[in-house]
């Protein structure tokens, strides 16, 4: 088999077996990326020499026995993480020339780990969007067809592990943004609990919705990476302290007498036909593997999308207000006085959706309309939570669509905000819960990857990954590649 086609779990296997080198696994699929990124443009910078030294770095520790699961192993970041030394740009020109001074807990984990870092992936502008379109640096192309969107915010990370150019990347999910990319190109998405994996070092776009993920082949290569970022730490207050489990540990774990909930919710018009199909041939293997289905109703659900669109643009226009032409970051040429310096710099700095989504922020935040919409919305924040909470005590795990649609066509949603925020219906609830989600592929439609979404209650990431890899124990569906990348 080829390197690229292994999963994370398979490299590691073929590194401690001396069947290739760390440093000859980095030098192939760098070679790939180089290939690839004039079509994809899934990568905004390639570090490939720091990639070889960690390579040989990675190889003395593997010949000498001192090496862990994933020591040697070629990974990618998102460009939102900080990264010592290398541009982090967040996929927008206001910070185009910054190079972080430290490593984001998430990195500097996985780094101690052992991975080697090939690259920092594309992503829609501070993590704001659905499609990957919003970049700076340009949109990303899905690998399974060029004319369609990879999904966003995290869809250079999504595009480049479809495409197997890397094994397996960092992500980030504030409504969405692992698994709806992980659905639209076939991969498996992991938004673990809000808490389990340190924000430290992760630019912020909506502070209380934020969580750092993985985008992986296959559920146990999500395990392997999830068991090496989680854990707290003291310089995030949002992190929980509670202990880290081995999380491939319990993958093996039979799913007799699982109580599996069908969100009535979002079997609803709004689902597409050909991508419900697959959705209950996957239902229907969890029957097979001994899982107990029945329909759960969260009645306040359908209300996440207005929710969300008022808290997480009400957090960004604070965590942006940073930005501002001052202390790092676009500075506009000759100010006039500091008005001007700071009103140049963001609007120069900022792209169209990113100041979209300030002002909106800005407004329901402001004197006269902060009881009427945020605190409302976080009212209903507090119902949605407390549907799924009632909802966990019938069932262990609640399943449904990812997404409404396969991928659609670049530049089909971008005149439509309010259609392209849509996209998302089904993604949003478990943020605004700070609930543990996945999205795994379960088969295609109109020749694009669908994914199935699983939710589980707080801190039952080992119940979502054991239910997840024995269905991909019984189908291939993660194991397909677009065929120009096979």
């Amino acid at each position: 088999m080829s390197l690229h086609r292994r999963t994370i779990a398979e490299l590691a296997r073929g590194l401690r077996a001396k069947e290739y080198s760390s440093v000859e696994l980095t030098q192939s699929l760098l070679a790939r990326i180089a290939a690839a990124q004039p079509a994809l443009n899934a990568f905004i910078t390639v570090t490939g020499e720091e990639a070889l030294a960690a390579a040989v770095a990675a190889d003395r520790r593997l010949a000498t026995g001192d090496a862990g699961p994933l020591t040697g192993l070629p990974i990618a970041h998102k460009d939102i993480f900080c990264t010592e030394g290398v541009l982090t740009t967040c996929g927008s020109r206001m910070l185009g020339n910054f190079r972080a001074p430290y490593d984001a807990t998430v990195v500097a984990k996985l780094r101690a780990a052992g991975t080697v870092m090939l690259g920092k992936t594309n992503m829609d502008e501070f993590a704001m969007g659905s499609s990957n379109e919003t970049s700076f640096f340009g949109a990303v192309k899905n690998p399974w067809n060029p004319r369609r969107v990879p999904g966003g915010s995290s869809g250079g990370s999504a595009a480049a592990v479809a495409a197997r150019l890397v094994p397996g990347a960092s992500a980030t999910d504030t409504g969405g943004s692992i698994r709806q990319p992980a659905a639209l190109c076939g991969v498996t998405g992991l938004k673990p609990t809000y808490g389990r994996v340190s924000r430290y070092g992760m630019i912020a776009f909506a502070s209380s919705l934020d969580q750092a993920g993985t985008l992986t082949a296959s559920a146990e290569d999500a395990a392997l990476l999830l068991t090496a970022m989680s854990g707290f730490d003291p310089l995030d207050s949002t992190s929980v302290d509670l202990p880290v489990p081995d999380y491939t540990a319990v993958l093996e774990r039979p799913l007799t007498g699982l109580r599996v909930g069908l969100l009535k919710e979002f079997f609803d018009k709004g689902l597409q036909r050909d991508v419900e199909e697959p959705l209950r041939a996957a239902l229907a293997v969890y029957g097979k593997l001994g899982a107990r289905l029945t329909e759960v109703s969260l009645p306040n659900l359908p209300l996440s999308v207005p929710t969300y669109y008022v808290v997480a643009p009400a957090e960004c226009s604070s965590n942006l207000a940073r930005f501002d032409g001052v202390r790092f970051g676009h500075r506009c040429e000759d100010p006039r006085d500091l008005t001007d310096l700071y009103e140049r710099s963001r609007g120069e700095g900022f792209g169209a959706e990113v100041k979209r989504r300030i002002m909106t922020g800005t407004y329901v935040l402001s004197a006269g309309y902060y009881d009427a919409y945020y605190l409302k919305a976080q009212r209903v924040r507090q119902l949605i939570a407390g549907d799924f909470t009632r909802a966990f005590t019938q069932v262990d795990v609640l399943v449904g669509p990812t997404t409404p649609t396969p991928a659609f066509e670049l530049g089909a949603k971008t005149a439509d905000p309010v259609t392209m925020y849509l996209n998302d219906i089904y993604t949003i609830g478990a943020n605004l819960a700070g609930l543990p989600a996945m999205s795994i592929p379960c088969g295609f439609a109109d020749g694009l990857p669908v994914g199935l979404q699983l939710i589980g209650p707080h801190f039952a990431e080992e119940r979502l990954l054991n239910a997840a890899h024995l269905y991909q124990r019984e189908t291939d569906w993660h194991r397909r590649m677009p065929g120009a990348y096979a």
